[in-house]
């Protein structure tokens, strides 16, 4: 079941907490380390699950063993793997390789994070950090956003589908961002962690 709550100010902190153990443990593999997702936007209803976004130059065993040394792992179910492909816009044109990412899960007993690794510069890096940012800066967009969410827990009765629901509407807001990013110079601000 998908359970949707009211933002909590907690959220942050526990991000920050979580960056600066990241951090630790990764050293200069990691060039950022940001808080994505909705429970990274002021006032928005999301999943009690921290969202984070490593950014890194490349995809290579040391970072794997360093993810696995301090007790990430893959989700149940992928075996060793933590290759993944994030959903792709439509529209978008170039490699599929801009959507490719490492995913990983928290540690043993402690609260559910997703851990996103992306390549820096690529598509799907930059894709979170703007939705993100659009959705801080448009508070009315992001409350339909939370009501569509509130909805569709509520009522798919398959919960595994949320995703697959919801996507299409993440990529409304996203071409939205982007015409807001063109408009405003938008670019990447500095790391949250």
């Amino acid at each position: 079941m998908v359970e949707i709550v009211p933002y909590q100010d907690r959220w942050p902190s526990e991000f920050q907490a979580i960056a600066a153990s990241l951090r630790r443990g990764l050293g200069d593999l990691a060039l950022r380390i940001d808080h994505i997702g909705s429970t990274a936007v002021p006032g928005l209803a999301a999943k009690d699950i921290i969202d984070i976004q490593i950014t890194v130059a490349a995809f290579d065993d040391p970072l794997i063993a360093a993810m696995e040394s301090m007790g990430y792992r893959s989700p149940e179910g992928s075996g060793n793997d933590h290759a993944q492909r994030d959903h792709v816009p439509p529209g978008f044109s170039g490699p599929e390789s801009e959507w490719e990412k490492l995913y990983f899960r928290e540690p043993e007993g402690q609260r559910i994070i997703h851990v996103h690794v992306r390549i820096d510069g690529r598509a799907n890096q930059r894709y979170p950090l703007l939705f993100r940012d659009y959705l801080r800066a448009h508070p009315a967009t992001a409350g339909a956003y939370a009501e569509l969410k509130r909805r569709l827990a509520e009522h798919l009765a398959d919960p595994e589908l949320y995703p697959e629901v919801k996507d299409p509407a993440v990529d409304l807001i996203y071409f939205a961002a982007e015409a807001w990013a063109e408009v405003t110079g938008w670019r990447v601000g500095p790391s949250d962690g």
